[in-house]
């Protein structure tokens, strides 16, 4: 239990055996201990005078004034209480447990800020999935790091964690990809006018690369085959090199996954064949015009779907069923987390009316949806690349702005948020640039030890120290935003939302930058001094282990 979590139990602990003193007839409520949004009223308040005022029959004030009366603090961190308004209790802590906020720093490292509540959960956090027809876009950078960050906040809080990349090997997106292919390869080999291409095939210039690449290795050997033969050769060399450039790009990005899973194996092993009989019995499916259907309808959705088409051939939806099937049922995830578009929102409810026309408890499947991503230079929405004048591709983002600041920027808004992400900013060496203002801290704080070292002054044992003498407002909220980032960490997961995290860095590097304005390091007063260099450490090894939760690195110098 991190220190801030104790001090919030004893707290609670102590209010709970004052309720029951002075209202031993009735049962204790719930009680629950919020931070005051004005710092003003105290670090802690409860509402639970209100809430007893019906079944105790008194105002509220009473309540609090009687709870008061059979409050005991002496085994807590709160030094101060009051009644405030209606009938709010206050409760103001003292600066001991903040002390002992950098003493478990210390003790724990790197590995501050880590929780065992998700322990035992195996977990599967499914990101990115990007057609591999193509090259990733921008919605697939942003979803590349939400997915990324928040498998790291859930290990982070103990959970057994599987990153996969779903990939799409079957279906009519790759039946396009083959018709794609060999109409660019029969217009290299045989002229524009050998073939009609087709505007519903792709369009891209990478599958004409694709062609002459095949060509330049292997000749004309496939004119002499049928079609249906020539597209699968084609496909069998093209697919294989757009999966390595996905592994390529995302390994460039620091995302490597434990599982790429493909979706033709569903249809080799006979899951989806299985899947649409347990469907079939579950008596949520019906035929008409000789296809079978889903009733998506009896979960909210606007029409049915279809499951299997007239021509016999399952449809990328009754595939993807069968694969949430294999995650829950085959591999036994107790949760399964999705990262989908916005345009998927859609597909939420009838995927979880699959689960649970498959008996799956459709709770365990939760979908994360993120909004679409503009890239803007000099204030203008840019959509073509300098180098190029095409799209702008991942893998150009990333050599332009680097890893660190693409993963978080991409990651400084909530993920149903639009995001623009400034092109500009990203590279400006400026405090105006967020990634930078954090990373600088890191590097500031570095720089100040390693010239404390040089003096013969070193980083003390908390052991050692007198953090009494930190007692500057400056100092003090400090100690208590490094004192959150367990809280920080637990929120993140259960929202689902590792935005949280780049705020959070954000914060505890504006509140150290405060702090070097207001307090001096290096100190006549050597116990002070010792004192505040201990603080500036911990408050490095936080902003690391922030920075790590979000795959960016912290230089030691800048």
């Amino acid at each position: 239990m991190n220190t801030l979590e104790q001090v919030r139990e004893n707290l609670l602990s102590a209010v709970r055996e004052a309720v029951s003193a002075a209202f031993p007839d009735l049962d204790v409520p719930e009680i629950i201990l919020e931070v005051p949004r004005e710092k003003a009223k105290g670090d802690f308040a409860t509402t639970v005078a209100m809430t007893m005022a019906k079944a105790a029959r008194m105002a509220p004030r009473q309540i609090a004034e009687k709870i008061l009366e059979n409050l005991n603090l002496s085994q807590t961190a709160a030094e101060d209480v009051e009644i405030a308004g209606p009938g709010f209790i206050n409760f103001r802590l003292g600066n001991g447990w903040l002390y002992r906020t950098l003493a478990q720093i210390e003790e724990k490292g790197a590995d501050f800020g880590k929780t065992d509540d998700y322990k035992g959960k195996k977990i599967m956090v499914e990101f990115v999935s990007a057609n591999p027809t193509g090259p990733m876009h921008m919605g697939n950078a942003r979803g590349g790091v939400l997915g990324d960050s928040l498998a790291s906040v859930l290990e982070w809080n103990g959970a057994d964690v599987c990153r996969e990349f779903y990939v799409n090997d079957a279906g009519a997106q790759i039946v396009k990809f083959g018709q794609s292919l060999e109409g660019r390869y029969l217009q290299e080999l045989q002229g524009e006018d050998a073939i009609v291409f087709s505007e519903d095939w792709y369009q891209g210039s990478d599958i004409r690369e694709h062609a002459k690449a095949y060509i330049k290795e292997h000749g004309d050997d496939l004119l002499s085959l049928p079609s249906e033969e020539r597209q699968k050769k084609l496909v069998e060399y093209a697919l294989p090199v757009n999966l390595k450039r996905l592994h390529d790009d995302l390994n460039a990005y620091k995302i490597n996954y434990d599982v790429w899973f493909m979706e033709s194996t569903l249809h080799e092993s006979g899951e989806v064949k299985e899947t649409l009989e347990l469907l079939k019995k579950s008596g949520l499916t019906y035929e008409k015009e000789n296809a079978l259907w889903f009733k998506s309808t009896n979960f909210g959705c606007e029409k049915d779907d279809v499951l299997v088409r007239a021509s016999g051939i399952p449809t990328y939806f009754a595939a993807d069923i069968a694969y949430h099937r294999n995650k829950f049922i085959t591999r036994g995830f107790d949760r399964v987390i999705n990262i989908w578009g916005a345009d998927h929102h859609g597909h939420i409810a009838r995927m979880k009316g699959a689960m649970e026309a498959l008996g799956i408890d459709p709770d365990r499947l939760d979908i994360v949806t993120m909004q679409l991503v503009r890239l803007v230079r000099g204030g203008e929405v840019v959509r073509m690349s300098k180098r190029t004048g095409k799209m702008i591709t991942f893998r150009e983002l990333i050599e332009e702005t680097g890893v660190d600041a693409a993963r978080f920027f991409f990651n400084m808004r909530q993920s149903g948020s639009h995001l623009d992400f400034d092109l500009d900013l990203a590279v400006e060496q400026s405090n105006d640039n967020p990634v930078f203002y954090v990373q600088y801290a890191h590097a500031r704080i570095s720089s100040i030890i390693r010239l404390l070292e040089s003096d013969g002054v070193k980083v003390k044992p908390n052991s050692e120290v007198d953090f009494s003498l930190l007692v500057a407002p400056e100092e003090l909220d400090l100690i208590r935003r490094l004192a959150d980032f367990p809280d920080e960490l637990k929120g993140a997961a259960e929202a689902m939302e590792p935005s949280k995290i780049t705020r959070y860095a954000m914060d505890v590097a504006a509140l150290f930058h405060s702090f070097y304005n207001a307090c001096r390091v290096r100190e006549d007063n050597l116990a002070l001094q010792d004192a505040r260099l201990k603080l500036i450490d911990g408050t490095r090894q936080v902003i690391k282990n922030a920075m790590n939760v979000l795959g960016v690195d912290v230089p030691d110098q800048m």
